[in-house]
């Protein structure tokens, strides 16, 4: 409920944002001059968090993940299937944002430096994800090089006793519960930000700067009924033999209940009810696979940052390079890891996908008016993605017996 009326306001502030820009049409310098800067404070104040939260996040999801040789072969699976997918779905959000263009007819200019961002290519781009120096990645703010300290850190936790890693990570717990705090603060004056971003570009470039965002929508959902189709039922068609319709049908209640929440941890209780009443997977598998997926599994998330992104580019008239394009797949990626609990949680990782590839973060004022609509077909993308893991993993492990018996899988 706080949620809803945290973006019923933002949609407000971008409503009255487009009116003031109307109004000062005739008189840009004033939205430039006494207006833009608040806008200017708040992508600031983004900035600040993006560093320092992603990190403590990161290390305490890492290391959360508990010992990788009693994880087994379950974590394992259920890990690797979290990232495939993860990975596959902001492939797909990429693939349908150089289709459908949805930026394509609208430029809005952007500084010289902006335009000058360094495009290295593919190997470089894979041999600079491990920092030479991790202080020196922190401090630049290189979002794959924290991500990957991040993890080193967190899963070398897991491999010390308690007693030893516990202070260490406490204290991100700590830093971690102190950001998310900070960053419901900066959601609450998002509305002004919003607001304040939006009013010098109407201003300047009129209702224009409107008509692609119907574009972004569809290709969204587009985006997401594709993957659920393609990839869900494609794996649990071959790997537990249940059909795409049974599947959808026994997972419909937790996907509808997501769509309305926008909240996968909200959703959980009504996910685990589902797959174990009307798919028949074992407490054994949906006790730990569920949660999991709660936690890193955001395959909806991941795909939409992808359509955003490629949008943005388009919007300001910058080519991303193939370098760029499997930058923003890593950081969608492994960035998900750390996108659980955090209030806002899309945009703000979505704040992370455009600084890794140099994107303007002034670009957020365009999605954060439409994110409600773009944020309930996400969520229910990622609670569909945690059943289908769930279903994979108990089938692998022999654990869909029942399920068998009682539906005709």
């Amino acid at each position: 409920m706080k949620n809803m009326k945290l973006t019923t306001k933002i949609f407000i502030g971008l409503i009255s944002g487009i009116i003031v820009g109307m109004f000062l049409q005739g008189a840009p310098d004033i939205a430039q001059n006494y207006i833009k800067p608040f806008g200017t404070l708040f992508i600031n104040m983004i900035k600040m968090i993006i560093v320092p939260l992603v990190f403590s996040s990161l290390v305490v999801g890492a290391a959360s993940i508990g010992d990788p040789k009693s994880l087994g072969r379950i974590g394992g699976k259920t890990l690797v299937y979290y990232l495939v997918t993860t990975a596959i779905a902001v492939t797909i959000g990429l693939a349908l944002a150089m289709i459908l263009k949805p930026g394509a007819g609208l430029i809005i200019p952007v500084g010289d430096a902006a335009k000058s961002v360094e495009t290295p290519s593919i190997i470089n781009t894979l041999l600079n994800i491990i920092p030479r120096n991790p202080l020196k990645g922190l401090v630049d703010g290189n979002i794959l090089q924290v991500i990957a300290f991040a993890l080193f850190l967190g899963i070398g936790c897991t491999v010390l006793p308690e007693e030893k890693s516990a202070p260490f990570v406490n204290f991100f717990d700590s830093l971690a519960e102190i950001m998310y705090k900070i960053t419901a603060f900066i959601m609450e004056v998002a509305p002004y930000g919003v607001f304040a971003l939006i009013v010098p570009v109407v201003s300047q470039y009129g209702l224009d700067v409107l008509k692609p965002l119907s574009m972004v929508i569809l290709a969204v959902y587009i985006g997401c009924i594709l993957h659920a189709i393609i990839t869900y039922s494609t794996a649990v068609k071959i790997f537990a033999k249940i059909s795409p319709l049974k599947f959808f049908k026994g997972i419909a209640p937790a996907a509808v209940t997501a769509f309305s929440t926008t909240s996968s941890s909200g959703t959980l209780p009504v996910t685990i009810r589902s797959v174990r009443e009307n798919l028949g997977v074992s407490e054994k598998i949906s006790s730990f696979v569920l949660p999991l997926g709660a936690t890193i599994n955001m395959d909806g998330t991941a795909l939409y940052q992808g359509v955003c992104a490629l949008f943005l580019a388009q919007v300001y008239g910058i080519d991303l390079s193939v370098g760029q394009m499997m930058t923003i797949i890593l950081t969608a990626t492994l960035g998900s890891i750390g996108t659980a609990g955090v209030p806002g949680a899309g945009l703000i990782m979505l704040t992370l996908v455009l600084q890794s590839v140099g994107l303007p973060l002034e670009g957020l004022v365009l999605i954060a008016g439409i994110d409600r609509i773009l944020d309930m077909a996400r969520t229910s993308v990622n609670v569909i993605g945690d059943a289908s893991c769930a279903i994979v993993i108990a089938a692998t492990e022999g654990e869909l017996e029942t399920i068998e018996e009682e539906i005709g899988a």
